[in-house]
């Protein structure tokens, strides 16, 4: 199908506005800043506790539902958020759709948010927020700075199938919880034997699978605060908490690692 491209006018705006990507139904659509805070659906949204942040912060912004709504229709279960700087989340639509409401906010160039906590930029110029994350238990790597791109997509186990837990381990069994809690808290900087698209941090199955050099206790001690583990100066993982992460979710996701790493030959993972 062919591309249709649905821009900003003037192509030297083009060449300096940063634009917000979206993709949905074979169609894509760019829209900058000032073009998104004009639309009539544009509002100011205050955020309790903003997790990239760690404090009180209000933004203008757009609804996201509405913002998909300009697009036609596509099947896909998932939207992609990708970021500036490689972190890429899969968010489900029904998380869009429930409970907690998506926004995106929009920088003001004139009057810009303040520096990332240890970071020398912003949340800007787009970043995906939640009105109420309460509500449907958002993760903090689902709220997405510096967002570049949303795409509707297939969901990961439908793109990636080998990093699915087979269909005959129980609903309730920790390996499936895990599988999603993997989805929402670690593949947005994790790959697992090349499945995902983030280029953040290493991968967890390839060359090596984390739990064969990791032991539990160490892995759960990296989770929760991966400087007393191991530093350098250029490490980027955050803490994960109790209230990010709970105890169930995070000894969930190491059993899905180890579910994971003895069933390369019968998953196709190398």
């Amino acid at each position: 199908m062919a591309l249709l491209l649905i821009g900003y006018p003037g192509l030297t705006a083009a060449a300096t506005m940063p634009v917000l990507t979206l993709t949905a139904g074979g169609i894509t659509m760019k829209f900058t800043a000032s073009e998104l805070l004009a639309r009539a659906d544009a509002g100011r949204v205050a955020v309790p506790r903003d997790p990239s942040y760690g404090e009180a912060m209000s933004y203008h912004g757009v609804p996201l539902q509405a913002l998909l709504g300009v697009l036609p229709p596509d099947p896909a279960d998932t939207v992609q958020a990708r970021a500036k700087d490689g972190f890429v989340a899969e968010i489900p639509r029904t998380l869009i759709s429930g409970a907690a409401v998506p926004w995106i906010a929009v920088e003001d160039a004139v009057h810009p948010w303040p520096h990332l906590r240890g970071k020398a930029v912003s949340a800007g110029p787009f970043y995906l927020i939640w009105q109420d994350p309460e509500r449907a238990s958002i993760s903090p790597e689902q709220w997405v700075y510096a967002l570049t791109a949303l795409t509707a997509v297939p969901s990961p186990v439908q793109r990636w199938p080998a990093i699915a837990v087979d269909p005959t381990i129980p609903g309730n069994a920790p390996e499936r919880h895990g599988q999603l809690a993997y989805i929402a808290n670690c593949l947005p900087c994790h790959r697992l034997a090349g499945a995902g698209q983030a280029t953040v941090g290493p991968d967890l199955l390839r060359p090596m699978a984390a739990t064969a050099y990791l032991t539990e206790v160490g892995l759960r001690a990296l989770i929760r605060d991966p400087a007393a583990v191991r530093h350098w100066p250029a490490q980027q993982m955050p803490g994960f908490n109790e209230s990010a992460l709970s105890d169930s979710d995070l000894g969930a996701i190491i059993a899905y690692l180890q579910y994971l790493a003895p069933h390369g030959a019968k998953t196709g993972i190398r």
